[in-house]
C-alpha cells in the first residue's frame, strides 16, 4: 500500500504520517525532512531555504526526485506535495486547521512566540504556493486531488488518526 498525507504546516502531518506508518508498518518518507535536511547541510532556516529555492529550481526537482524515488509500495509519503509526486498512491489523505491553530502548534513545538511563528508561516506558505505554482502548475490546496480531508481543528491527534485508521484499514481489506 501507498499512502501520501499533504496539508499546511502545522497541520498534523508528521504526526499522522508516523502514527500510520507504526500501526500498518510501513516506511515513512518525509519531504520536510528531506527539505529540513537540505537547508541544515546549507547553514540555512527553512524560510530562508525557500526563497533560495523561487531562484533554484534543481531544490525541489531533488525533492521530489527523493519523494518519488522513497515512495515505493509499503510507504506512507508526508509533505505537501506528496499527493502529486507519488505514484499511484492508494490514498491520499489531506489535512488542515486554521491558521491560528496551526501558528499554536508550531509554536509549542519549535519554543517560538506565536508572531514570529505567525510571521514565519505566512511568509513560508506565500513563497512556496507561488513557487509551486511556478513549477508544476499545481495548486496544493486543492482538495479535489485528496481522497480524505480532514479538519484537524476538530479533534485531537488520536482522533484524527482514527478517522485515517479506519480510511487505511478499510483500504488494506480490499481484494
Amino acid at each position: 500500500m501507498k499512502i501520501t498525507v499533504g496539508g499546511s504546516p502545522g497541520s498534523g502531518k508528521t504526526t499522522i504520517a508516523t502514527k500510520l506508518a507504526e500501526r500498518f508498518s510501513l516506511t515513512h518518507v518525509s519531504a520536510g525532512m528531506i527539505f529540513r535536511k537540505m537547508a541544515e547541510e546549507r547553514g540555512l532556516h527553512v524560510h530562508e531555504f525557500s526563497l533560495y529555492c523561487q531562484k533554484d529550481e534543481s531544490v525541489d526537482r531533488e525533492v521530489d526526485r527523493l519523494q518519488k524515488e522513497q515512495a515505493k509500495e509499503g510507504t506512507v509519503t508526508e509533505g505537501r506535495m506528496a499527493a502529486f509526486m507519488v505514484e499511484n498512491p492508494d490514498l491520499k489523505i489531506f489535512l488542515d486547521a486554521p491558521l491560528d491553530v496551526r501558528v499554536d502548534r508550531i509554536a509549542k513545538r519549535e519554543g517560538k512566540s506565536r508572531e514570529e511563528v505567525r510571521e514565519s508561516t505566512m511568509k513560508r506558505e506565500s513563497v512556496d504556493n507561488l513557487r509551486y505554482e511556478k513549477y508544476y502548475g499545481i495548486n496544493i490546496y486543492d482538495t479535489k486531488a485528496y481522497d480524505l480531508v480532514i479538519n484537524t481543528q476538530k479533534w485531537d491527534a488520536d482522533g484524527v488518526f482514527a478517522i485515517a485508521e479506519v480510511a487505511v484499514a478499510s483500504l488494506a481489506r480490499r481484494p
